[in-house]
């Protein structure tokens, strides 16, 4: 678009082309270098903001911070200029629109292409975060998508310190910060920390596989008490195509307490793809049959024993309900370790890990398929002595009539509610699950002892500890704000 009557013709050694957008902190126009020619982005400090000396030497810090950032998946910040009537900002241009621009164009994103995009998303926050930035304002129209199909995030970290007034309203085509941003930024933005990203990233994913903004139409202070209380219909009921695995990790991002997200912009990735930064190749044939683990619990004696898989063999496990305590269950590569929690492995997270539960018309709370429950107990008269150096096998292929020495899980193609009998052992009711470990608890490396090749026992049921139901700050938070706004008002009548 040709720009307007206002717009400046020339900033520094730029000659301004077009005017590509506008919003809160100003107008980003296309320039082009006087003397190399080179096509850029430049942000045009709005009026308001460039008056504010604070603002201004805040955005000038920013643009220091971001850039040293040279990441493919965030805009390059190139030039900054705070001397002229017009404080303005160079970036690098990106020909293409944004996500936001894509979302209300042609509506909601196929699932691996939003997944693609925000996973380089994730990358290029990430080193951010490492850097000690935090965007504070990432969403649908903060990422563009060049004509190649390579996600950029822009903006970083300039909008951190905005006033209320350029934060809350300044909404642009409805895809605006209150919708997106976490629910603890409402209360001190100043505090908010890469969780806070995180949640804006499962917000904006939100909105790129179901076409609809989160909390829509709500004012900024019913999006925040629908934020504390989760209430928003989960993506999948918007978008039934969607995997039960992004859907799990959207939900699990958009959690209210920031304790429950993930506690980096990695392990969202992770939640999202099922698969860490080392993750074997998707065929284990290719491989050499590379993908085993092994897993290691202690039964009622305090030995310990030792059971491997594939991953699917021991995700069907899971959800089967076969491997016990899943809180104490403790899974590695390797048979000598080191081990760590079912939660800290991306490939069996979404089983074990529960989002903060929906609340609000058509979402009750989160229920797992595939919750952990006590080993059935073990047959009468079984000799033990049969078991010795033997490692259960789950996923594997089931023994032949007869053999001995040998036991494994059903085959993943096992109908819904049956399971497969076990030789040398009983066939039980399934009993309550019981509570999951903190998923975020730091767990030490554990190297099984010798007895990590004795035979695998069975778990002995252990009664379920009541957890405690947290407090509802909800009515208090309520009462604080009437109590506020009363005082508000006395103050404006009183002048």
């Amino acid at each position: 678009m040709p720009p307007d009557a206002t717009a400046p013709t020339q900033l520094g050694s730029y000659d301004i082309v077009s005017r590509i957008a506008e919003g809160g902190m100003g107008t980003v126009y296309k320039a082009r270098h006087r003397t190399t020619g080179a096509v850029v982005a430049v942000k045009v400090i709005a009026a308001a903001t460039a008056k504010n000396p604070v603002l201004l030497q805040r955005f000038e810090r920013e643009f220091q911070a971001a850039r040293v950032l040279d990441h493919p998946n965030v805009v390059r910040a190139i030039e900054y200029c705070g001397s002229g009537p017009q404080p303005f900002l160079v970036m690098e241009y990106v020909d293409g629109e944004s996500v936001g621009q894509r979302v209300e164009r042609a509506g909601a994103f196929p699932e691996a292409e939003a997944v693609r995009l925000i996973a380089q998303v994730c990358e290029g926050l990430q080193r951010a975060h490492k850097q000690g930035l935090v965007h504070r304002d990432v969403k649908p129209d903060n990422i563009l998508i060049t004509r190649d199909g390579v996600a950029k995030l822009t903006d970083l970290g300039l909008v951190r310190d905005v006033d209320g007034d350029l934060n809350l309203t300044k909404t642009g085509r409805g895809l605006g910060t209150p919708h997106y941003m976490a629910p603890e930024q409402f209360r001190n933005a100043k505090n908010v920390d890469v969780r806070g990203d995180v949640y804006s990233l499962g917000a904006t994913l939100y909105a790129m596989v179901t076409g609809q903004v989160p909390f829509e139409n709500a004012s900024p202070l019913d999006c925040w008490m629908k934020k504390i209380r989760n209430e928003f219909p989960p993506p999948k009921e918007l978008a039934p195509r969607l995997s039960d695995r992004v859907d799990w990790a959207i939900r699990r991002a958009m959690s209210a307490e920031p304790d429950r997200r993930p506690a980096s912009c990695r392990e969202f990735l992770e939640d999202l793809t099922g698969q860490g930064r080392a993750a074997p190749p998707k065929d284990p044939a290719a491989a050499g049959g590379s993908d085993i683990w092994y897993l290691v619990y202690k039964d009622e004696t305090g030995a310990t024993c030792t059971v491997k898989g594939t991953t699917g063999g021991i995700r069907n496990a899971l959800r089967d309900r076969l491997l016990g305590d899943a809180g104490g269950v403790l899974v590695s590569r390797a048979k000598a370790g080191p081990f760590v929690s079912l939660a800290a492995a991306p490939e069996f997270r979404d089983l074990v890990v529960d989002p903060a539960p929906l609340a609000g018309p058509g979402s009750g709370p989160v229920r797992r398929a595939g919750g952990p429950t006590p080993l059935p107990g073990p047959a009468a008269g079984r000799d033990r002595r049969a078991d010795q150096d033997e490692t259960v096998e789950y996923g594997a292929d089931p023994p032949p009539a007869g053999a001995s020495g040998s036991r494994s899980a059903p085959p993943s193609g096992r109908a819904s509610g049956a399971r497969a009998a076990v030789p040398g052992r009983t066939t039980t009711p399934l009993p309550t699950p019981l509570p999951v470990a903190d998923p975020h608890a730091e767990t030490d490396p554990y190297v099984p002892a010798e007895e990590a090749d004795r035979p695998t026992r069975p778990l002995r049921r252990k009664p379920a500890r009541a957890r405690k139901k947290p407090f509802d700050w909800t009515p208090v938070l309520l009462v604080v704000v009437a109590v506020l706004s009363a005082a508000i008002g006395y103050l404006v009548l009183a002048k």
